[in-house]
């Protein structure tokens, strides 16, 4: 089953002598459980694609579909819902709220969509995280090994059709980038969750189960990584 299809998508910045085509007719799909890896040279279009997907941006033209639904007919606030509950996100930077502490920073998604965290899988998470003993700590007490963490826990804590990762490990040394991979590998194999991660490191992207090249807006299929 396609958790995810991507047909004839467009994005177009500007108009005349600045036009630039950032996407240009990219089509594929994802299935449920599936790990893809995005890789391309800066600006190659890896980001706008998965903003795209994230609906973080709107396309020029073309569609994207999460788990059955076409994500760009929807109205700003019926959409703003579906991102919410539907898809996690994990950036480079870790966009974590200074104020709150660890479990807080988790469950966020769901307290923002008014729902009371499923405790045992908050907890579940904390411990496959690395982080039960550090779950009342506040972000500006932990490593950024330990921040990426608890950012992968936070997309997972609403149990998203689809994970989008945006360079996860660009801010951490080789130890740290290697525990996060795990991680989201972990993720997908043991919550059969589908996740789409950007990365400049080929050896990181041959963790996935495919990769995809981004190439002057292009998308083309590299095969496998590694299983």
């Amino acid at each position: 089953m396609n958790i995810l299809t991507v047909q004839d998508l467009c994005k177009t910045y500007g108009a005349g002598d600045t036009k630039v085509e950032a996407l240009k007719n990219v089509s594929f799909a994802v299935s449920k459980g599936e790990f893809v890896s995005v890789i391309g040279p800066s600006g190659s279009g890896k980001s706008t694609l998965l903003n795209m997907i994230g609906a973080l941006d709107y396309p020029t033209s073309g569609k994207v579909i999460i788990d059955g639904r076409d994500i760009y007919t929807m109205k700003e606030e019926e959409l703003s819902v579906f991102r919410r509950r539907n898809i996690g996100f994990v950036f480079q930077a870790y966009n974590l709220v200074p104020e709150l502490n660890v479990e807080e920073n988790i469950a966020l998604p769901i307290l923002l969509d008014y729902k009371k965290p499923d405790q045992q899988y908050i907890d579940e998470l904390l411990g496959i995280l690395g982080l039960a003993e550090r779950k009342r700590h506040l972000p500006g007490q932990l490593s950024g090994g330990q921040q990426q963490r608890v950012a992968i826990g936070r997309a997972l804590a609403a149990k998203p059709a689809i994970i989008l990762a945006d360079e996860p490990t660009g801010n951490l040394d080789s130890k740290n980038s290697r525990d996060v991979i795990n991680l989201l590998k972990l993720s997908v194999e043991r919550y059969r969750q589908t996740l789409i991660m950007i990365t400049h490191n080929q050896s990181y992207a041959s963790f996935a189960d495919r990769v995809l090249s981004v190439e002057d807006g292009v998308v083309a299929e590299l095969g496998g990584g590694a299983r």
